[in-house]
């Protein structure tokens, strides 16, 4: 079983769940931001992402929640503030992110699906 975390309403997300299901994977959807909603985004989920990726490749300085915040949020960021924006804003973290249990594959990469498959 593998879990996929993204958002509902993401492209990139949608094509990895629908790759991964032909494949003939159970692929458990987890949507970051509904999930921050009901019950914030927990320090667990959080500590599990960033023990599998580096905190830079995982924060998404490619989206638009990265572009709304201020010069000061996104200058001198080092782990703890990358972290506590995070978790504040779930919509931060690239995606999607595709965990096995030990390794995460982090943003669009068939190529890193099919590993998981393949083992």
């Amino acid at each position: 079983m593998l879990t996929l975390y993204g958002l509902h309403n993401c492209d990139s997300c949608r094509r990895a769940q629908r790759a991964l299901e032909a494949a003939g994977c159970t692929v458990d959807f987890v949507d970051l931001k509904q999930r921050s909603a009901e019950q914030g985004l927990d320090d667990a989920l959080l500590d599990r992402l960033l023990e599998g990726a580096d905190w830079r490749t995982l924060l998404n300085r490619r989206s638009r929640t990265w572009r709304e915040l201020g010069e000061e949020e996104r200058s001198d960021l080092d782990e703890d503030s990358a972290r506590a924006l995070m978790k504040s804003r779930p919509t931060l973290i690239k995606r999607p992110v595709v965990d096995d249990g030990t390794t995460l594959i982090i943003g669009h990469d068939p190529d890193g699906w099919r590993s998981l498959i393949d083992q």
